[in-house]
């Protein structure tokens, strides 16, 4: 089993996908986005939270690369920011300032 920073290194997105997920990063808000798609009440802390992304954006990846009829960018993009926003803020609270 892999640990979640050499997960996150090993992820290699389309550039298209990458840089549109970077342009949602601003309009993120952790009690709304992170809860919808983790159909969660309760916010996980960050590193659950990218687990759990890290899954999800894994099935993403394989309906995209296998052209499967239910994939969709647009959720695939949403997801990206969602888990790059959660992986700041798991790298931010691993450094204490």
């Amino acid at each position: 089993m892999l640990d979640i920073a050499t997960r996150i290194a090993r992820l290699r997105r389309p550039k298209l996908l990458v840089n549109a997920a970077r342009f949602g990063l601003d309009d993120y808000v952790r009690s709304q986005h992170l809860k919808r798609l983790l159909k969660t009440e309760i916010l996980p802390r960050p590193a659950p939270a990218v687990m759990q992304l890290l899954d999800i954006e894994s099935i993403m990846d394989e309906a995209r690369k296998t052209k499967q009829a239910t994939y969709s960018v647009a959720c695939h993009v949403e997801v990206l920011i969602v888990l790059m926003a959660e992986t700041q803020n798991l790298r931010a609270s691993s450094y204490p300032t």
